[in-house]
């Protein structure tokens, strides 16, 4: 989380999103940039984590279920 605050960009590119991070270092350059940038990383961060918790209970129910 301290990376998508701090370096934006840099965030997006350890997850893979080349283009992403390309995009959000442009946005970054500018100082009001800065802001939505980070808020942007970190927001992508936090669904990302939701996507694979949910992932992993559905896994979970569905095995359940068997």
């Amino acid at each position: 989380m301290l990376i998508a605050i701090l370096l934006p960009f840099l965030s997006f590119i350890l997850r893979g999103k080349i283009i992403t991070g390309i995009i959000c270092l442009i946005l970054q350059i500018t100082l009001i940039g800065w802001l939505p940038a980070a808020i942007w990383a970190a927001l992508s961060l936090n669904n990302e984590r939701a996507e694979k918790r949910n992932k992993k209970l559905i896994r979970a129910v569905k095995e359940s279920q068997k």
